[in-house]
């Protein structure tokens, strides 16, 4: 049995932990606030929030943990439910993906955690902590896309597993964009910070030749974002990481609009996007202008490059990594 903590800040948790599951031998229980998805293979238990007080007190404990608010009940409950699961189950193995609270409280009950990194700087003292007590330490980009992430140790950074860019979309059977008119795909995600309607409205007056479709955001909500990505000529995207890994995987070009987030996340990959020769433009803002010129160039660039980003087996990759872990003698490192 492994456990698989989702946190529930938008779709990428999500979406990795769905195609980790799908393709593990072992049984793979979700430990989330978020509802079931309809197609969870295993087990799910559902988490209370713990981040709906209007004013939660001393939620870093001094700076030394990310969110323990002081009597929210929420974090009781939570907490007193993934305890009691492992009580019960005894899992050989817990995924935090991600909560250095959760790494550290399955740790405190002896069982082995396994903690995704995100991109951003990550060398406080909570993600320290996390990464220390944790048995493995994965990270969904290729080993080539380096400084996607800051303040690691150096026994840390021997020890990430580069797994690449990890889709949910198969590589396979993308057809190329068809059709007389040009279309751009802008995909927004649940996360915040897409560009709102008239951004999208003014950029498609700018460039008005071109058809434009939203996903997410200020447009229609898809789990199954293929056949659009597909029928796209420009996909206009931030630098998440699911979001990069979609687009990767669908062999697209793209315009990258970094949001902000938490410890620079989307900052940190679309500088490493930036810096190297994928198929992709990145920009500081989503512009109002310029799009004609700009797209023109994108759409112009080899999609198929982006296999050396995402190659389709990343999610291969972390269940057998895992599936190591459980089939392995108690206190691998």
């Amino acid at each position: 049995m492994i456990g698989y903590y989702v946190h529930h800040v938008g779709a990428g948790h999500l979406n990795r932990a769905r195609a980790v599951a799908e393709r593990s031998r072992v049984t793979v229980t979700g430990l989330s606030s978020l509802a079931e998805p309809a197609d969870w293979p295993g087990p799910w238990v559902r988490l209370d929030r713990d981040d709906l007080a209007e004013t939660p007190a001393d939620v870093t404990a001094g700076g030394l943990l990310h969110w323990v608010p002081l009597e929210d009940t929420g974090l009781r409950h939570r907490m007193s439910a993934i305890s009691a699961w492992i009580a019960a189950e005894r899992p050989r193995l817990v995924v935090s993906d991600v909560s250095v609270e959760v790494a550290l409280l399955a740790r405190l009950h002896g069982v082995p955690v396994i903690s995704v990194v995100l991109p951003g700087d990550r060398g406080d003292p909570a993600h320290r902590a996390g990464f220390a007590v944790s048995s493995g330490l994965v990270a969904a980009w290729p080993r080539r896309a380096v400084g996607m992430v800051r303040g690691l140790t150096s026994a840390d950074q021997r020890r990430l597993q580069h797994l690449g860019g990890l889709s949910r979309l198969p590589v396979a059977g993308i057809r190329p964009a068809a059709g007389s008119a040009r279309t751009v795909l802008v995909l927004s995600g649940r996360g915040g910070g897409h560009p709102s309607r008239d951004e999208v409205a003014a950029a498609a007056a700018d460039a008005p030749e071109w058809r434009w479709r939203v996903l997410g955001g200020s447009g229609q909500w898809s789990d199954d974002p293929s056949g659009a990505l597909a029928a796209a000529d420009v996909v206009v995207l931030q630098a998440g990481q699911n979001a990069v890994a979609d687009v990767a995987a669908s062999r697209r070009p793209a315009v990258v609009v970094a949001a902000e987030r938490p410890f620079g996340e989307q900052v940190a990959t679309a500088s490493v996007l930036e810096g190297d020769s994928w198929p992709c433009r990145v920009l500081p803002t989503f512009p109002s202008s310029g799009w004609p010129a700009l797209l023109d160039e994108v759409a112009a660039l080899d999609g198929s490059t982006w296999s050396a980003w995402c190659d389709g087996d990343a999610a291969d990759r972390f269940a057998g990594y895992l599936e190591s872990f459980v089939l392995a003698p108690a206190g691998r490192s």
